[in-house]
């Protein structure tokens, strides 16, 4: 199974107004591990950075100008992401950029049932409890210790944690290798050795119980293996 995790970020709220995407980050899950594989793009709007937009991921007009705009990267994006499920928070806000965007260069529009939004999954399994991808991640002790603004591929890289958390916890032991392959030091099953109890169960079965049960074997005949392994 392949899924997509990505984040955009934007000039504004909506994309009605005028606002557009700066920066497209992806990442590549295959059965829930990280391929290595990522889709990043830095994307001029061509019009001015609001402060408000720049406070919470600092790009600047100086450092987007000259970067493609969105339809010259269009094409590499959907070729990216192919059919695969997209696993977006807020999915809602990021769909709707990405719509206008493809709609404004007669490309299709994305699905929403392509779609799976952390955020909803996230209030279900949590109801009542801060669901945003900081609250969540301080929830799961995924580490932004990297993240002073936020950033559509540093971002997407800590959904994937978060999201795995939300469908079932990570494997810790699952290390990915610099070719976008895995290894792993999980011990194999045949090595794991059997932690004993600090206090033993008391016995279940009475004496009278266990003489009972040699009788009843004695009952067989004296070629039973059964026989042959109490003797």
């Amino acid at each position: 199974m392949r899924e997509i995790v990505m984040d955009t970020e934007t000039t504004g709220l909506d994309p009605y107004q005028g606002h557009k995407i700066v920066e497209i980050g992806a990442i590549e899950l295959l059965n829930h591990i990280p391929t290595g594989r990522t889709f990043h793009k830095y994307i001029d709007p061509r019009r001015i950075m609001p402060k408000e937009a720049f406070d919470v991921h600092g790009l600047d007009n100086e450092f987007l100008k000259g970067k493609p705009v969105f339809k010259d990267i269009a094409d590499m994006f959907l070729e990216f992401i192919e059919d695969s499920t997209l696993v977006i928070h807020n999915a809602n806000f990021d769909i709707k950029f990405l719509n206008h965007e493809l709609d404004s260069i007669s490309l299709k529009a994305l699905k929403k049932d392509r779609v799976l939004d952390t955020l909803a999954l996230a209030r279900k399994k949590f109801p009542g409890s801060p669901a945003s991808l900081d609250a969540l991640s301080r929830r799961f002790k995924v580490d932004l210790s990297k993240r002073e603004k936020h950033g559509a591929l540093l971002d997407s890289e800590i959904l994937a944690a978060v999201y795995l958390e939300l469908i079932g916890g990570r494997q810790p032991d699952l290390i990915l290798t610099s070719e976008g392959g895995r290894s792993s030091n999980i011990r194999p099953i045949g090595n794991l050795t059997p932690l004993s109890r600090e206090n033993p169960l008391p016995e279940r079965i009475t004496t009278s119980e266990t003489e009972a049960h040699k009788t009843f074997l004695k009952s067989f005949s004296n070629e039973a293996l059964w026989n042959k392994l109490t003797n």
